[in-house]
């Protein structure tokens, strides 16, 4: 089955991410994101958090999907991330984790390096500009020529780094922005980290310039 984590930032908007939204067999709300999937048009599987956030009569009407957690050390995606993991799944996406505030946006980004390392998932995180994925040691990424891509350092300021298929060579990043806007050459490259490590990849090529 997939598993859709839906988190309250910018509700999927673009072709790509709705369709990953329409596709889903199981979707898990963080707390107030349950009101933006209702105004959609679907109802949560469940819905997860502290309840800081989600409106009583959701809570009430919903009171045999709503799992409260109290505990303030993991935010709300983690916590709906653990609940997933409860119910057997292990590829996980999440949608609506990007927008609004930058440091929540931030967060939840790297967010997803932890989960592949701690948690043993495979996540993915959906923007409505691109795809998030985490990924250590030598990965092969699916692409297209003119596909834009950037590698972030999640943990730590130093990173032993080689690509293949990229228009610019990686190489050793001391600083996170670095492994920013490259451009795949084909329909695949690949990439060699010592550490975790977070690839974006935009959903299209880069658009020229009409100015």
């Amino acid at each position: 089955m997939s598993c859709i984590i839906l988190a309250a930032g910018d509700f999927p908007a673009a072709p790509e991410s709705l369709a990953a939204l329409k596709a889903a067999e199981y979707i898990c709300c963080c707390d107030s994101a349950a009101k933006n999937l209702l105004a959609w048009g679907r109802e949560p599987d469940a819905i997860v958090g502290d309840g800081d956030s989600v409106d009583d009569e959701i809570i009430k009407k919903y009171s045999d999907r709503w799992h409260w957690v109290a505990e303030q050390e993991d935010n709300d995606l983690t916590k709906a991330t653990r609940f997933c993991m409860a119910q057997g799944f292990t590829h996980i996406t999440y949608l609506g984790a990007t927008g609004k505030r930058e440091d929540h946006t931030i967060g939840n980004i790297f967010l997803i390096a932890r989960y592949m390392r701690d948690f043993h998932i495979e996540p993915v995180m959906i923007s409505d500009y691109g795809v998030f994925t985490p990924a250590k040691g030598k990965t092969t990424f699916p692409s297209f020529p003119g596909q834009q891509v950037s590698i972030f350092l999640p943990f730590g300021n130093d990173m032993q780094m080689k690509s293949e298929g990229l228009r610019w060579e990686s190489y050793p990043y001391t600083e996170m922005w670095q492994g920013t806007l490259n451009e795949s050459l084909g329909d695949s490259f690949t990439l060699e980290g010592d550490k975790e490590y977070v690839v974006f990849q935009t959903h299209r090529k880069k658009q020229k310039s009409r100015f």
